[in-house]
């Protein structure tokens, strides 16, 4: 199966601790890389992790708080001053357009590589990013101001041959390709041999979505219908509800509602607020509506 893997590199809120970095993701499709948020200490975590710095092809920035876009600068300046040369694509919400060029009018002068911005709207569900591996669309979510997640969504693959089967019956190695696209096998006696017999059906495409700050909302059930793993932010538990609904955040049970309403495979809870010195709470009371619910931390590494 190809490589789908999802790296945390900083699950913390707003101001980081001790235990946790603030917003900070790789995810890695079939060994292309895409950074989801970038917060302060960013690269520092990736060198600590050994993500490579010129795998990296886009970057995806779900909104301008700090937590989650203060780490994106000193990151592109860092790859000029290590000689990096190919484009690097950063996708961000429209209104970051102007403050971005002119903070690399400031800090990243002399680049010998190319950052090209594309401007998200984030009140829409669109896809902003195709191609042979993967398609990321962008997921409307509900914060203090405009703010989106990203939807993962896997290219399916073509069926895997059967070569005890076509071994047997003698199909040139030149046909397989083929049989993969769909196409039967007519022996010398005419007698033809279904695709069915041929073939064993692909695996079935995973997905991956990330909701970052956002209030409960229900709008997304129908975005995320089966999606194989559902990060969630989780800043607050139960104690906490007038501040998540204040804020425009969720909890922990409210994250795995959702998970549950579009059937996800799996939940990933994080963006634990600092007030949690431990955020098994959380993750408690995630499990109690959805069981299959884990809990974000630094260095894990999840394999779709």
């Amino acid at each position: 199966m190809e490589k789908f893997e999802i790296h945390i590199l900083g699950c913390g809120c707003a101001v980081p601790t001790t235990r946790h970095n603030p917003s900070a993701q790789i995810v890695n499709v079939r060994d292309k890389l895409s950074l989801v948020d970038c917060g302060e200490g960013t690269q520092l975590q990736m060198r600590y992790h050994h993500l490579r710095f010129m795998n990296l092809r886009n970057i995806f920035i779900s909104h301008l708080h700090g937590d989650h876009c203060l780490g994106l600068i000193g990151l592109i300046s860092s790859f000029g001053l290590l000689g990096r040369t190919a484009d690097l694509h950063v996708y961000a919400p429209a209104d970051y357009d102007d403050l971005f060029h002119r903070q690399l009018d400031i800090f990243c002068q002399g680049l010998e590589y190319r950052v090209v911005f594309h401007p998200v709207d984030t009140t829409r569900h669109d896809c902003i990013y195709d191609d042979r591996s993967v398609s990321i669309h962008t997921l409307p979510l509900d914060h203090r101001m405009p703010c989106c997640g990203f939807l993962f969504k896997e290219k399916p693959t073509l069926p895997h041959i059967r070569r005890d089967v076509t071994d047997y019956y003698g199909i040139p190695v030149s046909q397989l390709n083929n049989i993969k696209n769909g196409a039967d096998w007519t022996l010398p006696d005419g007698t033809v041999i279904p695709n069915s017999r041929l073939t064993r059906p692909a695996a079935v495409p995973r997905s991956y979505a990330y909701c970052s700050d956002t209030a409960y909302k229900p709008d997304l059930i129908p975005l995320l219908e089966g999606v194989t793993l559902l990060y969630h932010e989780a800043t607050y538990g139960d104690d906490r509800q007038d501040r998540a609904e204040k804020y425009r955040h969720s909890t922990a049970r409210q994250a795995a509602r959702l998970a549950s309403e579009c059937h996800a495979g799996q939940l990933l809870i994080g963006h634990y607020s600092a007030h949690y010195p431990d955020e098994t709470v959380l993750l408690q009371q995630a499990r109690e509506v959805f069981p299959n619910t884990i809990s974000a931390n630094e260095g894990m590494k999840i394999s779709l």
